[in-house]
């Protein structure tokens, strides 16, 4: 304990007229205990210390074995020396053991202490110096060795390991005194009441000491960019999206957006379906106000049956895809993998009373993907939709290049690309700084009339539609290489607690 150490501390200053040594007048105490004691003793200048702090070399548990009892090589000669007719190699483990019996052959005949002849070890010299032994002793002794190339063997062999050795000198302070006065804590009110406070010595405080540290919740990450980029879309009129609902049906999340069911995305290898139900009702009445009560329920079925006809026969001036059209493939239950399908559910409701809007969405979305450094089975989408009369191809760009700009990124190239749902449609590259070239960091393009005029959409009304991940932005920012180091169960907590919030560019 502590206490019991500051009496040893001043017993030995008062035996020596010069500084102590801890490590040499407390061999056996761990240096974290004779600190504690030497601070108590510190802070009321009774003792001044200095810490030092070198670099020692130290064995293994195998070093120490080897030390003791011979190096593996050393064995192996032993035992062939000892064998008149030769040793045989697959004798070898029951000298050194299985696990050293391959390295110990090699090594002795690398020092040509034993040579092969005839499927059989022999002796090559009539006796060795056990050089390894020996240089462990050393280290054992000195915590040191002097030969390089000795010590680079001993590293790699791992037979010896770098450890820090810390100790204190030790000198008298100011205010030493042979015995450790006792101090009171505590004001206590047989002290006011008798008097004795007058003459007790009080602990003083210590300023310097470092408090507990508060626990306390802290954000992830994740959640600290999701608040930077909801900011950037407030700031630019948008309206945010409902998007607590992680299991969708077939329809919203692939038929209503022009996809079709032989469409590869809706394999098992890419989507997860739900096992029980394995699917949903077919469409009913909304509930009260939701969509807005012009929308009926004729209207709801007309966009059901809609969405059939332009996916089987074409309509809307489309000729469809051709295929027949499965209602049951629609009402299966999927976890949804992209956010467009509560996009298409606001469209829907925006078809009732057609005007000018902005929406967003940032939430999770589910794929059926291998896991690796850059991908997880669940990950966030962030997803944002203009709707408007008569919007352009370059007026797509050009709000790109100001939505982009608030994120810090202010080169981009815009690349062809194919969507079931948007035509025409483009990948967005921006050029990172960081790595020195162009990176993919989203997806845009406008929604195509086959999705649009069967819920309602006027012709003349056209909607754009982006999207990006949250987790590739949160990855640079605060620059993390693996995915599964930001997300899941690998999360160090030391990260979340610990990092600052992000603040992206803004102009």
């Amino acid at each position: 304990m502590a206490s019991d150490l500051t009496a040893s501390v001043l017993e030995a200053l008062a035996a020596s007229d010069s500084p102590i040594q801890s490590n040499e007048a407390f061999p056996s105490t761990p240096s974290l205990n004779v600190k504690s004691a030497l601070d108590r003793l510190a802070s009321r200048e009774m003792i001044k210390y200095e810490t030092k702090e070198k670099e020692v070399l130290t064995l293994t548990p195998e070093g120490e074995e080897i030390a003791a009892n011979g190096s593996h090589e050393a064995k192996v000669f032993d035992a062939v020396l000892k064998a008149l007719d030769g040793l045989k190699i697959a004798d070898l483990p029951g000298v050194v053991g299985e696990k050293n019996a391959k390295i110990a052959q090699g090594n002795a005949m690398k020092r040509r202490w034993v040579k092969l002849e005839n499927g059989l070890l022999r002796p090559a010299q009539e006796s060795i110096v056990d050089e390894t032994r020996e240089n462990l002793l050393t280290v054992q002794r000195t915590q040191s060795l002097p030969d390089a190339k000795a010590l680079n063997d001993l590293k790699k062999r791992k037979l010896i390991t770098l450890s820090k050795d810390i100790h204190f000198v030790i000198s008298k302070g100011p205010k030493y005194a042979r015995e450790f006065v006792k101090e009171e804590t505590d004001l206590t009110f047989e002290m006011l009441n008798n008097g004795s406070w007058k003459t007790a010595t009080f602990k003083p405080y210590n300023f310097n000491a470092k408090g507990t540290p508060a626990l306390a919740g802290a954000l992830h990450p994740l959640n600290k960019v999701r608040a930077e980029f909801r900011n950037i879309f407030f700031e630019m009129g948008f309206e945010e999206m409902p998007t607590n609902r992680y299991v969708e049906t077939g329809f919203w999340n692939f038929d209503a957006l022009f996809v079709p069911q032989q469409h590869p995305a809706r394999d098992l290898q890419d989507t997860f379906y739900i096992a029980d139900p394995l699917t949903a009702d077919p469409p009913r009445e909304d509930p009260l106000n939701d969509p807005p009560p012009s929308q009926s329920r004729t209207a709801r079925f007309e966009y059901w049956n809609n969405v059939h006809e332009v996916h089987e026969k074409g309509k809307f001036g489309s000729i469809g895809y051709r295929y027949p059209w499965n209602k049951d493939e629609s009402l299966r239950l999927v976890l949804r993998t992209h956010t467009t399908s509560v996009s298409a559910y606001v469209l829907h409701k925006l078809a009732a009373n057609p005007r000018p809007a902005r929406f967003f969405s940032i939430d999770r979305v589910f794929r059926n993907e291998a896991v690796d450094a850059t991908h997880l089975a669940e990950f966030h989408q962030i997803e944002g939709v203009i709707a408007d009369f008569g919007l352009t191809l370059g007026g797509l760009i050009g709000f790109m290049e100001v939505f982009f700009a608030k994120m810090g990124i202010h080169q981009l190239r815009f690349k062809p690309a194919y969507n079931p749902y948007t035509e025409p449609s483009m990948e967005i590259f921006g050029y990172h700084e960081g790595l020195g070239k162009w990176v993919e960091i989203g997806n845009s393009g406008m929604f195509r009339p086959e999705m649009l005029e069967s819920m309602g959409i006027p012709k003349n009304m056209q909607v754009y539609g982006w999207g990006l991940s949250l987790e590739r932005p949160t990855m640079i920012k605060y620059g993390v290489s693996n995915i599964r180091e930001l997300l899941g169960h690998k999360v160090d907590l030391n990260f979340i607690e610990s990092n600052p919030a992000v603040r992206l560019e803004k102009e």
